[in-house]
């Protein structure tokens, strides 16, 4: 497994990349409500990406049929975006959104409370967006990968949530998905060491009952077995001589 190390260079253009995908979950954020198909959330993203000069990462990555992914109360992630898919008060909506600019990716995801939703929806959406900081807290020089992974599983747990486990965090730069995978599970002190310079998305997804999923016939949008609500929080970050760096915030 060859983690590639980035240059300042290759970093500013992550940035910028970074950026983008960030401005397009600030509109998302300022936008979405009850009444909106996943296909107009989908527009939203999509028109701030290209309006900024990048390509939509997703689109048609693996033969994804949209352009980013939009996924549902018991859809955990790679929900394709749709007209027929309408979006009600009380619904919780994840978006991941990739970008593509002058060679490299940038890469981020948010789960939305559309409306009014459940205090345990809330809940949720909350402690899944803490354990990514928990698990930053170790984003730094001489830990190990799995110390971010356990981190971010024990603050979950803590509360009652589990994990998804069939799906992972990863590195970012010229390709979308690079070595490490970033397991959001797992026993601290293991895996490679960090080094300034790796760029890493991680993302974890949570799940308010059990951690098993499946993929619909689509063949893309995997959902929660037990039909419980799912959340992901993602952010593309890298490893600096100090803390860590968010490329995916504005």
């Amino acid at each position: 497994m060859m983690i590639v190390i980035k240059s300042e260079l290759e970093i500013e253009k992550l940035r910028k990349a970074g950026k983008i995908v960030a401005y397009a979950h600030e509109e998302i954020r300022k936008q979405i409500k009850p009444g909106m198909s996943t296909y107009d959330i989908d527009k939203v993203a999509a028109d701030v990406v290209l309006k900024h000069g990048a390509t939509l990462a997703f689109k048609g990555y693996g033969g994804f049929p949209g352009n980013n992914c939009v996924s549902v109360n018991e859809e955990v992630v790679h929900g394709i975006p749709s007209k027929n898919r309408i979006v009600k008060d009380g619904d919780i909506v994840s978006v991941d959104i990739g970008s593509y600019i002058d060679g490299y990716f940038g890469d981020a995801a948010r789960t939305y409370a559309v409306g009014n939703v459940s205090e345990k929806a809330k809940q949720l959406i909350k402690v899944t967006r803490e354990s990514f900081f928990k698990g930053l807290e170790f984003a730094k020089v001489g830990y190990r990968l799995s110390d971010i992974s356990n981190a971010i599983q024990s603050h979950c747990e803590k509360y009652g949530f589990s994990i998804v486990r069939d799906y992972v965090g990863h590195g970012v730069g010229r390709k979308l998905h690079e070595p490490p995978q970033i397991p959001n599970f797992g026993r601290p002190g293991r895996g490679p060491r960090l080094q300034k310079g790796m760029v890493l998305a991680i993302e974890p997804m949570v799940n308010m009952g059990g951690c098993d999923v499946r993929t619909l016939e689509d063949q893309w949008t995997v959902v929660t077995v037990d039909k419980s609500l799912s959340s992901h929080y993602e952010n593309t970050i890298v490893i600096t001589e100090e803390a860590p760096e968010i490329l995916t915030t504005v």
